[in-house]
């Protein structure tokens, strides 16, 4: 799916494909989706998941359809509406909705966090609500629900069991994810592996506020030499986060890892442009303790 602000470096903005699902208006970053199909007769899958719909062929491809009704607790689709593709952590999937309504840009700046008027289901497994023209459209984590369909497909934090008893490890490491969860296990992964100087945030926007913090007082390098980042984050996105840190002749030093569900060839290119030093897709967490090893030099075995 062609959309222009791939072509973008550093804008903190984002698309979202905004679709109806029961008549409530929902949203997608449009860098996940790769189409917009009509519904296909469906094979069901035997003792799946009561979210899965089944599988499907488009173009000799396998692709499991899930039914986002029931995801949100809303009831079940039938046949009929769209699918909408997408690829992220690495896998295709195809999200059943009832329609369309189109892509607005915004920026994550303009993203709010949940809030307890979002019903607890959405509230759950929402990232961010966006408000335009009097209505709330509700950006759904879609990695949340298919890790809840299939944890296999979670942060895989048994990766770095072999590297418990590792000598301590001083290097600061900044990470920036807005995921609750997903924060924790990235920093119990890195305590695990050795790191023990890591400061976390919630956003883009909280790391950039350390680390001008941290240079303005000429403490930069004591308190952060790598900062691992999410890409998807409201406030400020990883993106973003990179070309401020990248573009700082006082902070370019240091080591930028982007970690996201969003890696592919477009975001690749987009984050090698921005100055990224690595870039691994989630949920591989032992590539990441991996990579940051490599960059910081860390000898792997101690």
């Amino acid at each position: 799916m062609d959309t222009g602000i791939l072509l973008e470096n550093g804008t903190n903005e984002l698309e979202i494909l905004e679709f109806l699902v029961a008549d409530r208006c929902y949203g997608i970053n449009v860098a996940k989706v790769k189409e917009i199909i009509t519904y296909q007769p469906i094979t069901p899958v035997p003792n799946s998941h009561p979210s899965i719909e089944g599988i499907f062929m488009p173009r000799d491809r396998m692709i499991t359809a899930v039914d986002l009704k029931s995801c949100l607790q809303i009831g079940h689709s039938e046949p009929g509406g769209l699918f909408i593709t997408t690829n992220f952590n690495a896998l295709d999937m195809a999200f059943h909705v009832d329609s369309v309504k189109g892509i607005r840009r915004v920026s994550w700046s303009d993203i709010m966090k949940p809030s307890e008027s979002v019903g607890s289901q959405e509230n759950g497994l929402s990232t961010g609500i966006v408000k335009h023209d009097d209505q709330l459209v509700i950006i759904l984590d879609f990695e949340k629900i298919v890790t809840e369909i299939n944890p296999e497909t979670g942060l895989k934090v048994h990766d770095v069991d072999e590297l418990e008893g590792r000598s301590r490890i001083d290097v600061p490491i900044l990470v920036a994810e807005d995921s609750v969860l997903l924060n924790k296990m990235i920093v119990q992964s890195l305590e695990k592996a050795g790191y023990t100087n890591l400061t976390h945030t919630e956003n883009g926007q909280e790391a950039w506020n350390l680390i001008t913090e941290w240079r303005d007082q000429g403490t930069l390098e004591e308190h952060v030499q790598c900062l691992i980042t999410d890409i998807e984050m409201p406030k400020m996105d990883g993106h973003r986060l990179t070309r401020l840190v990248k573009e700082d002749e006082r902070t370019k030093q240091i080591i930028v890892v982007i970690f996201s569900s969003m890696i592919n060839d477009d975001m690749k290119r987009k984050g090698e442009q921005l100055g990224a030093d690595a870039q691994l897709t989630k949920p591989e967490i032992g590539l990441l303790v991996g990579a940051v090893d490599k960059l910081l030099g860390v000898d792997s075995e101690k």
